[in-house]
């Protein structure tokens, strides 16, 4: 037993630790979100952030130790989110026909995500700073967390609400969209990425690379977008 408490003090110091324990947390989510089939439910995102978060709830690891390791992984995001580039050529003609579409949806989309958070903050008596760490939630991670610290807000609460927006977007937006009875998978990517940005995006492309394709267009847009509106929003929703 000493030996094994001497092995973990070992490795607990080395920032491969949690690089490669974050990676097996996703491998490992990845197969129990196949082998349910893509149930909505079994978002692979979700099943690694409850892996992850048991084995330092276990180990009585602080997040800074954990993120001096995985920080590689949140470097990743702005090439995999560059990446996105590669789906839209593909379908190229597709978003060109849907361009006006499109960016009446990102206005509105964009609009209503940062209003609606920021006002159902303020009904339900919450403090200027969630509102602040609120308002850019739809928007991806690195934006969000940008938006927040510029504005006055928390980047860290920003970036759990953004996490916590991604996975329950991810999980609803396939049963809300058939009780829609909505078939067009550009829409339904768009929504996607506009809504819960790269973890619905994830989700959009398990389900079609239209839809995928469509996602990271919102993706990036309503990051533009909401970088553009939430300072403006806020004079007038929360000073």
């Amino acid at each position: 037993m000493t030996d094994l408490v001497n092995l973990w003090v070992y490795l607990s110091g080395s920032p491969l630790l949690w690089l490669t324990a974050t990676l097996t947390a996703y491998v490992v989510a990845e197969a129990i979100s196949a082998a349910c089939k893509r149930h909505p439910l079994a978002n692979p995102v979700l099943i690694a952030v409850v892996l992850v978060s048991g084995l330092l709830l276990a180990s009585g690891t602080p997040y800074p130790a954990y993120f001096a390791g995985a920080q590689f992984v949140h470097f990743l995001l702005g090439p995999a989110t560059v990446a996105l580039a590669v789906p839209l050529v593909r379908h190229l003609p597709q978003v060109r026909r849907a361009l006006v579409p499109m960016l009446v949806a990102l206005a509105a989309g964009s609009f209503t995500a940062i209003a609606s958070a920021v006002l159902l903050a303020r009904a339900f008596g919450l403090d200027r700073a969630a509102m602040l760490a609120l308002a850019p939630k739809s928007s991806t991670a690195a934006i969000a967390m940008g938006i927040a610290e510029k504005t006055g807000g928390d980047p860290a609460l920003t970036a759990v609400l953004v996490v916590l927006t991604g996975i329950s977007g991810a999980i609803i937006v396939t049963p809300l969209m058939n009780a829609l009875r909505l078939k067009n998978y550009a829409a339904r990517g768009f929504a996607a990425g506009l809504a819960s940005h790269g973890i619905g995006t994830a989700r959009a492309f398990q389900v079609s690379p239209l839809a995928g394709t469509f996602a990271g267009i919102a993706l990036g847009l309503n990051g533009l977008l909401t970088a553009l509106l939430v300072p403006v929003l806020l004079r007038w929703l929360v000073d």
